[in-house]
């Protein structure tokens, strides 16, 4: 398959799990700058659309990276895998939130939203349980073709149907 994040304890193979998380962040960066794109900012243009991508998945990448570095750096440098880890890693993704923001009250809310969720991660990595259980369905009516299906409760007129003339 490849690599994963979980594959190696915590505080090793950093660069690997740095290069693995940038590229779920770039991923998600190119996503969000494309919902962007389409139906808010409705560049026109290369260099404006360019930007645009830039604006989002560049910080998107800044936040993961800082988030994998600072867990990676904790981790080696206090000798523990706990949790304080993850939200120091969440605190600094938050930060790094909050420069992109360029607002200090972002940066202060994305770092306390960022660290519980890391730190609502680490709990979940350590009791065994997830936040979206595999193979779970996501919607328990309907799908995606639920507009072929005839929902009707009588039978549709007959295709040549024509009104009576009295």
């Amino acid at each position: 398959m490849g690599y994963s994040y979980y594959d190696t304890p915590d505080g090793e193979d950093c660069f690997k799990k740095l290069l693995y998380t940038a590229r779920i962040a770039a991923v998600s960066g190119v996503i969000v700058s494309v919902v962007d794109v389409r139906l808010f900012s409705r560049t026109q243009g290369f260099y404006p659309t360019v930007a645009r991508f830039a604006h989002f998945t560049f910080p998107f990448i800044g936040m993961a990276a800082a988030f994998t570095a600072t867990t990676c750096i904790a981790t080696s440098a206090r000798h523990k895998d706990d949790k304080l880890n993850y939200f120091l890693g969440g605190c600094v993704a938050g930060g790094v939130f909050g420069a992109w923001r360029k607002s200090i009250l972002a940066g202060f809310t994305g770092s306390l939203i960022l660290g519980a969720l890391a730190v609502a991660k680490k709990v979940s990595l350590e009791e065994g349980w997830q936040f979206i259980p595999k193979g779970a369905p996501l919607r328990k009516y309907g799908n995606v073709r639920m507009a072929r299906h005839d929902w009707t409760l009588t039978a549709p007129r007959p295709k040549t149907w024509k009104e009576s003339e009295d």
